[in-house]
């Protein structure tokens, strides 16, 4: 690099000249000229070319006139450079150099071969040649016998300023391969008269995706598993040898007659769509390794040079089967694994003396910033009101579950709830909350619902959208909607959360999701081990948040009500009566519901002034009627175990428990054997009972105002068998079975009855 200057010699070393045509031969020395370069430039790179003839460079060189080079200047050879994989070191200054935009993805350099190094492999033509056995060969390797196989032997002319050239007709296409195979071995080595005679000037071709015996486009094709990868612009040798290198699946590798190979690569796409996909990456990847292909070969019904023919005087021969990775899969995850952009290992001798600072702690003793969080749970336990409450603690740096937050920005990913929904809910959680919402500006809400992708697909996109935020956390809720694979897949679910990494990573902020238990009891689990699915799951987090749900007894409720209630019969007599209060209400009777409540219309006679106070009595006992009970455990990375922690879910909002009534409370499967024996001696209409209310409470849960709630649904949300279900109906009065749907019966109906 001059002052001022590109210099573009070091740029010819991604030029062969021997390749080139006469123009583009031109054009680099006109090129050099316009750029001031000298003759002896041009010639000492042109000497790497056997058609070099010494003196011609110079002569040619007095011809360029500064007024005829016109548009030929020194970015010519930049891009025949470029397309021959040179890359610049100046970002900013190459022609890759783009902002990228939403749909963008994050590109990698993918150069796993410099071509200048590497050394032509040599192509022998066969000479003791079998037309039929490379056919046959061929068509044995692409298809199975039942497959239609799409094939041209006859041409029509075009006269062209370079002379006549042959195009293909559209050629037959009803024949199968296991019938092609079988005429070849009884042809005596008459091509022609299983294919139809060829013009030997034009050659012949056939198509390597099978048809389905209607047509030759693109959707006529049955199965995409191959694709064409040729140039026509590189030594053959060169060309072999890039294939080689790059371990490309291929199945097929023919010498075209001419000046290329015709690559059949297997890509065994699904569909179209994934089809196309894999043939652009293969493409890409070729591309950025200096084999300049033709890319108008992508499609899927394309023709491709048929080996066991004769084409202008030289043979279609077929070269090898099967060479590189033995298919698409793996040749992908090579690809990648060779540009994984990992850190190198780093001695810790090094480092001792020297430790980095630790992350700080976004939430105190439980989660660092930069690091993942997985709260798990069963339905019905409030998760993504736990992740809502968790964004505004962190919004407004207060404490969620007991334990502090460091304020900051949250964006929050709402991939279930409609947008009008999921901003309701949170001015919900606010009010429930009662917090001042002075911080909103540190709330962002991506709304997704209809439009989600799989987590691969999303991490880019989340990341583009968050560069320049400063967010400290990624609160994505729910996962199940953007998980991609089988989640009892140990490698599949591994894939899937390293994206929450690459998230953190590149944003350097905390990734929070949720994820559901499996079914069953959990209480004889580790918390670790309740979330459904591979253990991936609860061992890839730094932090593990459980939730188990505990089971409330009428006593505890009572006990929950009667206090509650006290506690507003209080209040009210300390506002509308204090000397009464003061005079009349002892200690004792503060702890009776029953004698607070008749304090209370002793001392408040007006019915008016008690309104108010039994209107908030009644909300409050509402919410603990609606409650929940759960303990709160965990497991940590980076601190300490921390005790469990018990706490109520009263919609929309958790809270811990501050009366200690929850902390006696065992886990259904950690109670000892003799507790359970006790608590399994329940009379026949304690069972009853128990098994009416569980069908009530699912059928109110499902039951939408309109839709039927059907026998499969009820099982699933009880979890057990639809005959089980069936039973609990048989045996309630209030509801009545037909053909799989289940009916509430109406209080007339019942008395009818």
């Amino acid at each position: 690099m001059t002052e001022g200057n590109f210099d573009l010699i070091p740029l010819l070393d991604y030029i062969n000249p021997s390749v080139l045509s006469y123009q583009e031969w031109i054009n680099v020395g006109m090129a050099l000229k316009h750029e001031g370069y000298t003759a002896m430039d041009w010639d000492s790179w042109s000497q790497a070319d056997s058609r070099y003839k010494k003196g011609e460079c110079f002569a040619k060189w007095d011809t360029f006139k500064e007024d005829g080079l016109g548009t030929v200047t020194g970015a010519t050879i930049t891009q025949m450079a470029k397309e021959n994989g040179w890359v610049s070191d100046y970002s900013a200054m190459s022609n890759d150099a783009h902002e990228l935009d939403w749909n963008s993805t994050i590109d990698r350099d993918y150069r796993i071969v410099d071509k200048n190094w590497v050394e032509a492999k040599e192509i022998r033509e066969p000479v003791n040649w079998s037309p039929v056995h490379d056919l046959i060969t061929y068509i044995d390797t692409l298809f199975e016998s039942t497959d239609k196989v799409g094939y041209v032997t006859e041409t029509y002319p075009i006269e062209t300023d370079k002379g006549t050239i042959y195009k293909p007709t559209k050629g037959a296409y009803d024949r199968t391969a296991g019938e092609l195979i079988q005429a070849l071995q009884k042809c005596n080595g008459d091509i022609g008269a299983v294919f139809g005679d060829y013009k030997e000037e034009a050659g012949a071709w056939i198509r390597f995706n099978p048809l389905d015996g209607n047509g030759v486009k693109n959707d006529n094709v049955t199965d995409f598993r191959f694709a064409l990868v040729e140039s026509d612009s590189m030594e053959l040798g060169k060309q072999y040898a890039l294939f080689k290198e790059l371990e490309l699946p291929i199945a097929t590798l023919v010498h075209s007659g001419k000046k290329s190979l015709h690559a059949i690569v297997k890509v065994d796409a699904r569909d179209y769509q994934e089809y196309r996909k894999r043939v652009d990456y293969i493409y890409q990847i070729c591309k950025k390794n200096g084999l300049d292909i033709d890319t108008q070969n992508r499609n899927p019904s394309r023709l491709s040079r048929m080996p066991g023919v004769i084409r202008d005087g030289h043979k279609q021969f077929l070269i090898d089967t099967n060479i590189g990775k033995a298919n698409y899969d793996e040749w992908y995850q090579w690809i990648e694994d060779l540009n994984d952009d990992l850190p190198d290992p780093e001695t810790l001798s090094e480092q001792w003396d020297n430790l980095p600072d630790l992350a700080p702690e976004l939430i105190k003793g439980v989660l660092r910033q930069g690091h993942k969080l997985l709260i798990a749970g069963p339905s019905k336990a409030g998760k993504s009101f736990a992740l809502i409450e968790l964004s505004i603690a962190i919004a407004e740096g207060r404490d969620w579950l007991g334990w502090q937050c460091e304020q900051g920005r949250v964006l929050y990913v709402n991939l279930e709830l409609d947008r009008p929904s999921a901003l309701h809910r949170f001015k919900d959680v606010y009010q429930a909350m009662q917090l001042k919402p002075a911080n909103l500006k540190n709330i962002d809400i991506w709304n997704l619902r209809g439009k989600t992708v799989p987590m691969d697909k999303l991490a880019p996109k989340l990341i583009r959208r968050s560069l320049k935020k400063n967010y400290q956390a990624v609160i994505i809720d729910p996962i199940y909607k953007v998980l991609t694979g089988d989640e009892n897949s140990a490698d599949q679910m591994a894939h899937f959360t390293n994206q929450f990494d690459k998230v953190a990573t590149e944003l350097g902020c905390s990734v929070i999701y949720c994820h559901h238990h499996s079914k069953g009891a959990q209480g004889g689990k580790k918390s670790m081990d309740r979330a459904s699915g591979s253990g991936v799951f609860a061992r890839d987090p730094d932090a593990l948040i459980d939730l188990v749900e505990l089971e409330l007894s009428d006593d505890i409720i009572k006990t929950r009500i009667d206090k509650v209630k006290c506690e507003h019969y209080k209040k009210a007599l300390q506002e509308q009566n204090l000397a009464y209060y003061q005079q009349h209400v002892s200690l004792d009777d503060l702890q009776s519901r029953a004698q607070m409540q008749k304090h209370f219309e002793q001392a408040i006679d007006d019915v008016l002034v008690r309104a108010p106070y039994v209107d908030a009595m009644k909300a409050a006992v509402h919410a603990i009627e609606i409650s929940t009970a759960w303990r709160v455990e965990g497991t940590l990375r980076e601190f300490a175990k921390f005790p469990p922690v018990n706490m109520w879910f009263s919609y929309p909002v958790h809270s811990i428990d501050d009366t200690g009534v929850l902390a006696d409370i065992q886990l259904e499967d950690s109670k000892p054997a003799w507790q359970k024996a006790k608590d399994s001696r329940k009379s026949k209409k304690e069972k009853l009972k128990e098994r009416q209310e569980k069908l009530e409470t699912a059928y109110s849960a499902l039951f939408d105002g309109t839709t039927p709630v059907t026998q499969k649904e009820l099982a699933e949300y009880l979890d057990t068998t639809e005959r089980t279900v069936l039973n609990y109906v048989k045996e309630h009065d209030g509801f009545i079975a037909q053909k799989g749907t289940i009916y509430q019966v109406a209080q007339s109906e019942k008395n009818e009855k």
